[in-house]
């Protein structure tokens, strides 16, 4: 199977026009034959970086309140179809796609945000939304926790695929409930950093004999326009690289299929040959002759967690 990793840049805190720009790049990818298209965390509309550079931590600040509201506006709603773009894209081009958003769900309330990582299947259905459990410190400050209902796993004829989020991709119970159903092909998806994807791309693959592939954006200075509010306190200068890359994808034995790219913004396809997983599955496989269930399980909750539950 070949697949794509696609290391793009939003367009900051636009919609609709980053979604734009994300099926271009399906496309760019699916004329090379991908079956698989992965993009980086919350690229849609953007990872909220102004956090760590306006101190985004005092409490009432009107700039926060300002940039917070923006935001909202800008992110998606799964229920509302905002998400129409790509899954017309995968629905064309006979793709899957994984994308992570800010999500901002009905069943909360229309008002909590999600970083939550999106799989579409090739009818253009979305076939999971998986909420990040844990966001990372600034990060809690405008996402809220997620649950395990989107911790599935989906079958792509001779893979199955997974994805978790960014530093989802460290919790050891996290990846485990994914190896459990039957996962070789791991997704991770990144806000864009080298140092995020060197490591630990290669370790799960190790980890789990499976293909891994991270997904990340890329921001520049230039990718803000002048219209974003307080854009003097998140761009330090013009020729500033916020978040670099580091899109990658490593072997089921460890060993990189694409080394981590930084500083660039492109679609990297590659082939995928189920044989190597097999081949690496012959002396350790984790869920499988590894495991010893009589000993050792994992139990996980899969419901939706909302805000209220009716009887009427």
């Amino acid at each position: 199977m070949r697949a794509a990793i696609a290391q793009t840049a939003p367009v900051f805190l636009d919609r609709v026009a980053t979604l734009s720009k994300a099926a271009d790049a399906v496309q760019t990818a699916a004329d090379q034959g991908a079956k698989l298209v992965c993009f980086g965390e919350t690229l849609i509309p953007a990872y909220p970086l102004w956090l760590a550079r306006t101190d985004g931590a005092r409490f009432d600040a009107a700039d926060q309140k300002e940039l917070h509201a923006l935001y909202l506006r800008e992110a998606v709603s799964v229920e509302s179809n905002d998400l129409a773009p790509l899954a017309d894209a995968a629905a064309q081009h006979d793709t899957w796609i994984v994308v992570g958003i800010a999500e901002r769900p009905v069943d909360r309330a229309s008002h909590a945000l999600f970083a939550s990582c999106v799989t579409i299947n090739p009818d253009g259905d979305i076939a999971s939304v998986h909420r990040k459990l844990v966001p990372t410190y600034e990060e809690r400050l405008a996402w809220a926790q997620g649950d395990a209902h989107g911790l599935t796993a989906h079958n792509l004829g001779p893979f199955t695929l997974g994805s978790l989020n960014c530093w989802e991709n460290w919790m050891p119970l996290t990846r485990a409930a994914l190896y459990a159903q039957g996962v070789n092909l791991h997704v991770a998806i990144w806000p864009g950093n080298v140092n995020n994807t060197q490591d630990i791309t290669r370790f799960i693959a190790r980890e789990s004999r499976s293909y891994v592939l991270s997904a990340s954006t890329i921001i520049r200075a230039s990718d803000i326009p002048a219209s974003v509010p307080h854009r003097d306190r998140i761009v330090t200068s013009e020729d500033e690289v916020l978040h670099n890359g580091g899109s990658a994808a490593a072997n089921p034995d460890g060993t990189w299929l694409l080394e981590p790219q930084a500083n660039t913004e492109d679609v990297f396809v590659f082939d995928l040959d189920p044989d190597f997983v097999r081949r690496e599955r012959q002396n350790f496989d984790p869920a499988g002759h590894y495991a010893r269930p009589e000993l050792i399980r994992l139990q996980i909750d899969r419901r939706r967690i909302t805000s209220a539950d009716f009887t009427d």
